[in-house]
């Protein structure tokens, strides 16, 4: 039961790389690495828009909640315990 259950996942997988792959081909004269070199133009812009908007506004937003976790708990190591009055 798990190697068949191993099989169908590397199936599945494969299937997966199958479907979301991106053909690169060369535009007549075969020259290769212009293809390449264009797409990876067009992807760099990309890229760096996706790091620009979504990146770094996550990484931004989880250093400010774990400085303000740290500087909570910080206050509540070195706040007085007062005992009932």
């Amino acid at each position: 039961m798990k190697h068949k259950r191993i099989v169908c996942l590397t199936v599945l997988a494969v299937l997966f790389c199958l479907l979301f792959t991106v053909t690169a081909s060369a535009s007549g004269s075969g020259d290769v690495a212009a293809a390449v070199e264009s797409t990876w133009t067009t992807a760099s812009a990309q890229i760096k828009t996706v790091v620009d908007k979504v990146v770094f506004p996550v990484i931004d937003m989880v250093l400010a909640i774990a400085f303000f976790v740290k500087l909570g708990t910080a206050y509540f190591d070195c706040a007085p315990v007062r005992a009932f009055q």
